[in-house]
């Protein structure tokens, strides 16, 4: 009982913060995410984009990957085992849940037209981008501009992990897993943002312009 209070805690926490950021005035927001014709209401196309991209890119498969082969060495869910066979099936179980996890909330927002979609505020102060990062973790653009907490998000996020028990191995397919999995999935759309904010400055560092002179 101690750790379900724990976990319902937790995510309490979360849904004030959510409350917390969409009390900003719409000038403050703005601060955080210039205007520019990517921020324009999401289309169909690309809300089906996004599902795909959060799925299937490169990012994903590769985070599951790095998950499936912890977990294989664990031996989480001793279900599986320690080999290929199970390395193979905790990988699956993954995909099908973000898969699961991205329809739900590109579906469901789609009813109030949220925008599941990361702007980051590049060029701006580090202040300001960090705040960014926060704020799109548990705040979504609307088709008029304004932002206004995920719902879909916070609805999908659990929905989709208790969702998953229906699929999952029985050690793991449990209330205080699905707890577990639903606080994990925030906290990795919180890194997620952080590097969708300062990895293209990365880039730029780790492969510089061509055309610019040689100053060594």
């Amino acid at each position: 009982m101690r750790f379900y209070r724990r976990h319902l805690a937790c995510i309490l926490l979360i849904l004030t913060a959510c409350m917390a950021a969409a009390q900003h005035t719409e000038s403050d927001l703005q601060d955080s995410i210039p205007d520019s014709p990517s921020s324009s209401a999401i289309t169909a196309e690309e809300r089906v984009a996004w599902i795909v991209k959060g799925t299937l890119g490169p990012r994903s498969l590769a985070t599951g990957i790095f998950t499936a082969g912890i977990q294989t060495a664990q031996n989480r869910p001793r279900e599986y085992g320690p080999h290929w066979e199970g390395f193979g099936k905790r990988y699956g179980i993954r995909l099908t849940g973000v898969a699961t996890e991205r329809v739900m909330e590109a579906s469901l927002g789609a009813l109030w037209g949220e925008d599941p979609r990361y702007f980051p505020a590049e060029d701006r102060a580090l202040q300001i981008r960090m705040k960014n990062i926060v704020l799109m973790t548990v705040a979504t653009r609307r088709a008029d501009g304004n932002f206004a907490p995920a719902y879909a998000r916070f609805i999908a996020m659990p929905g989709s992990n208790f969702l998953s028990n229906t699929w999952r191995a029985d050690s793991t397919a449990n209330s205080r897993d699905a707890l577990g999995r639903t606080l994990l999935g925030f906290v990795g759309k919180l890194a997620g943002n952080a590097f969708a904010e300062f990895w293209p400055d990365v880039k730029k560092h780790l492969h510089p312009r061509k055309d610019l002179p040689d100053r060594r």
